[in-house]
This record gives structure tokens, C-alpha cells and sequence, in this order.
């Protein structure tokens, strides 16, 4: 299956079960790889035979930023689900990065990473 990949998407939010993350806030760092089938789209050289990745890097950002889960599990469900039910994909892997957890020691970050598919009748 073909991909379109989103890497690095990078949005300041207010995710997380500590009062300190509620208030303060921290940066997210998101990627996606959105499988569909991409020939027709490069066979005819037009973006109506793909996703937008304009529209939907603007579908995340509202998401990430105007709403505030306590879990990121919840805000990559949520993220997923919002993709396959506005974009014709297949299916989407949803990562979510959190460099700044409040966690003590070192590391790059702590994240989830999950697959979603289109439900077929």
C-alpha cells in the first residue's frame, strides 16, 4: 500500500494527567503515514486523487491544540479516528511524541504509536 508521510508535525498543547501539564502546557510532536493508493494520483498529476496533506496538517492542529485529553493514547484514538472519517484512506498510523513528560530522567521522549484501519461492512 502506498504512504503519504507527515513527520515532525509540531504543535504546543495542553495534554496530560498532571495539573502542572493542564496549566503550563508542552510541546507534541506528532508524525502520520496515511495509507491509500496512490497511482491514479501520479498517473494524472491531480491532487483530487489523493489527500491534501495541507487540510489534513490543519485538521491536526485543530485537534492537538483545541482540545485536552488526559492521555495521549486518547488524543492518537482521537486523532485516527477523525482522519479515516474525513480523508479517503485506508488506514493511519498515528505516533505521538512527548519530549518534555514529567518524568524524571533522561531521555528523548516517551510516546504512543497506534495503527488504525477503515471499518469494511
Amino acid at each position: 500500500m502506498d504512504r503519504i508521510l507527515m513527520q515532525g508535525l509540531e504543535f504546543y498543547a495542553y495534554h496530560g494527567v498532571m495539573e502542572e501539564e493542564k496549566a503550563l502546557g508542552q510541546r507534541f510532536i506528532i508524525d502520520l503515514s496515511l495509507a491509500l493508493d496512490l497511482r491514479e494520483a501520479g498517473q494524472q498529476d491531480n491532487l483530487t486523487k489523493t489527500v491534501n496533506y495541507g487540510e489534513v496538517y490543519a485538521t491536526v492542529r485543530e485537534i492537538v491544540t483545541g482540545n485536552k485529553f488526559d492521555l495521549i493514547e486518547a488524543l492518537a484514538e482521537h486523532l485516527a479516528r477523525e482522519i479515516l472519517g474525513r480523508y479517503r484512506v485506508n488506514s493511519v498510523t498515528v505516533k505521538i511524541r512527548k519530549p518534555q513528560a514529567p518524568i524524571p530522567g533522561i531521555f528523548d521522549y516517551v510516546g504512543v504509536e497506534i495503527e488504525r484501519e477503515q471499518k469494511r461492512p
